[in-house]
């Protein structure tokens, strides 16, 4: 009866706090701005999905030189307005905004794709606001594609001088290159200003930190804490948006979100730091306060390095039990260094109900060009307070401005941004700060606390060898040149295993691509650029031209070196069908290129979703086989076939090529490790891979084995079968991750619903059934369960033969079969196939 109690009492809690959020809404009034301004850039007049009122952008760009071009394609979910339409020029141009002194937001909207015939590859600008560099060699396509958005804005605020009337902000093409600039959308909104009056404090400087009128700042994250997103509609007229904080959070102990108690009234937070409905929830740590004192409240950020970053963190106590001093404590921690050693929130507000925020600039040190910022919350005992708990209702990052002005960092890649996975923090100046954020007793926080401190160490000792860090020379290749070598080599410099991969000079390769030419562009990786080229190879008796894939390091993205290396240490050594073959290499004037395989069906991702052309035909069940037994069959011999096995560690979609024939090719070695000696189980390593294929074991432990392969290739089934991505954020929670929806439904026995609808009615149950079970012992959490490649590729054969086999009998399913019937029938062997990989354990069935 109690529960019952409690339960109901919930649900009325639940209602009466969207009750009291929509009336509290309707009494706060809006900020009205003193200028606000919606720039449709090279378009006419238009109104977006929230009603505002975008004005034509013509009057506000002088320059002849910038034109109005229209988006060639529109991705379903980019609205209409401002992104549809752009200016664009190859030379600079400049926006005049009149404007009245103050702090303004300015934002940039931008939506990458093709502008009249400008591909969005080619657009590589900076933009300039009086003494400010906002963005600096910005890539719009690049950056969109490492965070996997479709658009985005960029958010700015600067303090306009009293006396001046208007805002000058200049969009400049890149200077080295055949490159254009471009802007869907600006925004110029008048705001509040709460930062120059900010009494900041310095994390680990015994000094405040000063945010006066010349100080410019970048919004890097603004978060709802324990709330959903807040549209920009919904902001009391200022116009930002404000993401939930699910994304971030570091570990599997999230805490619980706690909603407005219906008897607590939150006043209007002052000055519109904030709208009102961010403080009707928050996140705590909790009901467990024996668990609480053992672990951290933990976020993560990826933000650039070399910059100094205001942290806002939003507090309003919304419990009608928590109301006194002393009632819950808690330590702020960012970066690992103390911010604040004992916050009160209720000491700071004065009772519950009173929003607040307080500010702390932390400066990220320079390195590594993006690096995560920490936020840990945890409770402070010393007090003795009367809950264990720490809260956080809202959370706002700003980058601040160096002291040239500049605000520009570099831009991500998405290999950068999958492959740095934080499996660990770093190691910390405090005790407390170090538990880990999953870690539910003491003994095993002082074992995660140990292991970081020791794999942080190797890490540094290998730096210090100079393994790891910038663009080495390839010392391992004898006399090969430096890579930043200004003097012409020759092919004779390279003591490369002989016959197994060729040196070309930057003359060859420039000939092959036709100086770069961007019309040859086959794509944009983490890497860098992969050009379509053609070669001469001589065999010893003739010379043929041979088409090749020609992938050119990007310098900026400072992923190179070592996987340059590693590519070329294990693909000169490789020959297999199912690998892509490395021809050669060239790392002269500052360059590091290399030269493939020329693959003319692209990549397994593109005839599965996110199709180049519409044009593109979906994939026939059976081809889908035949793709899926070739990779398997690569991945085989990098297990079994070479003299140490090799981990490929980064198995996904984008790495399966496909040829001329459609024969499927693994690529990308470039963070393949070689496999555990006889002597052990694993390698011990830090995280590198891919969001949506990491292996969860892995991920925890930091212990790689072949197994982790499997696990990313039972992903890649699933994705053959169901035709979505590995990760769609928009999802429901549960349908977020491909690997973990899939499997929840092959339990359900439900797969048959979300599988790719190009394949109802097409695909033999049988088949089905035994594909589905491959794919789903493969992403089974625990390592050892997993089936091996051998395994794994010996079942999608017999897939085949099933599929083979009755489309021969004319027994392919009708369009309504259910798969959700017990797996019971017989196969081709006699042995039940219901039991998992029954044909393996049976001698005869091999």
């Amino acid at each position: 009866m109690r529960n019952i109690m409690q339960f109901l009492g919930i649900i009325t809690i639940f209602f009466l706090t969207y009750n009291l959020i929509d009336v509290k809404s309707q009494n706060q009034t809006n900020y009205v701005p003193i200028d606000q301004i919606f720039l449709n850039c090279g378009g006419p007049n238009s109104t977006d999905s929230d009603g505002r009122k975008w004005i034509s952008d013509a009057s506000f760009s002088p320059s002849t030189a910038a034109s109005a071009a229209t988006a060639a394609t529109q991705k379903p979910d980019v609205p209409q307005v401002p992104y549809m339409t752009a200016r664009v020029s190859r030379s600079n141009f400049t926006y005049t905004i009149p404007v009245s002194p103050g702090r303004v937001f300015l934002r940039f909207h931008f939506y990458s794709a093709a502008y009249d015939g400008l591909t969005a590859g080619e657009a590589l600008f900076s933009a300039t606001s009086g003494a400010y560099t906002l963005m600096k060699n910005f890539s719009a396509a690049q950056t969109m594609e490492a965070l996997e958005l479709t658009h985005m804005v960029k958010e700015f605020s600067i303090h306009v001088p009293a006396g001046e009337e208007s805002l000058a902000v200049t969009f400049a093409p890149a200077s080295d290159t055949n490159s254009y600039a471009f802007v869907n959308g600006i925004e110029l909104v008048s705001h509040p200003d709460t930062y120059t009056t900010a009494s900041a404090f310095a994390v680990g400087q015994s000094s405040g930190f000063q945010i006066d009128n010349a100080t410019a700042l970048e919004n890097v994250r603004r978060l709802n804490v324990g709330g959903n997103a807040i549209k920009p509609s919904d902001d009391n007229g200022l116009f930002r948006s404000w993401g939930d904080d699910g994304d971030y959070l570091f570990g599997a102990a999230h805490g619980d979100v706690r909603r407005l108690d219906p008897n607590v009234m939150v006043a209007a937070p002052g000055n519109y730091a904030a709208p009102l409905v961010l403080y009707t929830t928050l996140r705590s740590m909790g009901p467990n306060l024996s668990v609480n004192r053992n672990f951290n409240l933990t976020w993560y950020f990826a933000v650039d390095s070399g910059f100094s970053y205001l942290v806002r963190l939003h507090f309003c106590e919304i419990s009608g039990e928590i109301y006194k001093t002393n009632q819950i404590v808690f330590s702020i921690f960012l970066n690992n260094r103390t911010a604040a050693a004992a916050a009160d929130v209720i000491a700071w507000a004065g009772g519950n109900g009173v929003p607040i925020h307080r500010d702390f600039v932390v400066f990220v040190a320079t390195g590594q060009p993006q690096q995560y910022l920490w936020l840990d919350l945890h409770p402070y005992t010393a007090s003795n307070p009367q809950f264990y708990d720490a809260v956080l209702n809202g959370l706002e990052i700003f980058k601040i401005n160096d002291s040239r002005g500049n605000l520009g960092g570099p831009n991500p890649t998405r290999t950068q941004l999958e492959s740095d996975v934080p499996t660990s923090k770093p190691p910390s100046r405090n005790h407390s700060a170090a538990i880990g954020g999953g870690v539910g007793a003491g003994a095993a926080a002082l074992l995660v606390v140990v292991l970081v401190v020791i794999l942080v160490a190797c890490r540094r000792r290998k730096t210090a060898a100079g393994e790891d860090e910038g663009w080495l020379t390839l010392s391992k290749y004898g006399n090969s040149p430096p890579l930043f070598s200004t003097t012409t080599t020759t092919t004779t410099g390279s003591s490369l295993p002989s016959g197994l991969c060729r040196h070309f000079s930057i003359a060859e390769i420039k000939a092959a691509t036709n100086d770069f030419d961007e019309a040859l562009l086959l794509g944009l990786g983490g890497f860098g650029k992969v050009y379509r080229g053609e070669v001469e190879i001589f065999d010893g008796t003739t010379t043929t031209t041979t088409k090749v894939a020609i992938k050119r390091g990007n310098p900026l993205s400072q992923q190179g070196v070592h996987e340059f290396q590693t590519e070329i240490e294990m693909l000169s050594k490789l020959r297999h069908r199912h690998l892509v073959s490395l021809i050669g290499f060239c790392q002269e004037k500052r360059e590091m290129i290399l030269v493939y395989d020329y693959m003319a069906n692209g990549t397994l991702r593109e005839h599965l979703y996110n199709a180049p052309s519409p044009a593109t035909l979906a994939l026939s069940w059976k081809q889908r086989l035949g793709i899926c037994i070739g990779a398997a069959r690569g991945l085989h011999y990098l297990h079994t076939g070479v003299k140490h096995t090799i981990i490929h560690r980064d198995v996904k979609t984008t790495n399966i090529l496909l040829d001329e024939k459609w024969v499927a090719k693994v690529s990308d070695f470039g963070l393949s490790k070689t496999g555990p000696s006889v002597d052990n189980t694993h390698v011990s390593t830090l995280v590198k891979g891919s969001f949506g294929y990491l292996d969860p074991e892995y991920y925890r432990r930091q212990q790689l084995t072949e197994k982790s392969d499997v696990y990313s290739f039972g992903v890649v089934l699933f994705e053959v079968l169901c035709g979505r991505p590995p990760l769609m954020r928009k999802l429901p929670k549960e349908q977020v991750s491909l690997a973990e929806w899939a499997r929840r439904c092959y339990d359900e026995g439900t797969l048959d619903r979300i599988t790719d609808p190009c394949l109802v009615g097409k695909i033999a149950v049988e088949s089905f059934e035994k594909f589905a079970e491959t794919a789903a012992k493969c992403v089974d959490e625990v390592g050892v369960e997993r089936p091996s490649m051998g395994d794994v590729l010996w079942n999608l054969e017999f897939a085949l033969q099933l599929q083979e086999s009755a489309e021969e009998k004319l027994l392919v399913v009708d369009d309504d079969f259910d798969l959700s019937r017990s797996i019971a029938s017989l196969d081709s062997s006699g042995v039940t196939s219901s039991a998992v990989f029954s044909q393996i354990m049976n001698a005869d069935g091999r």
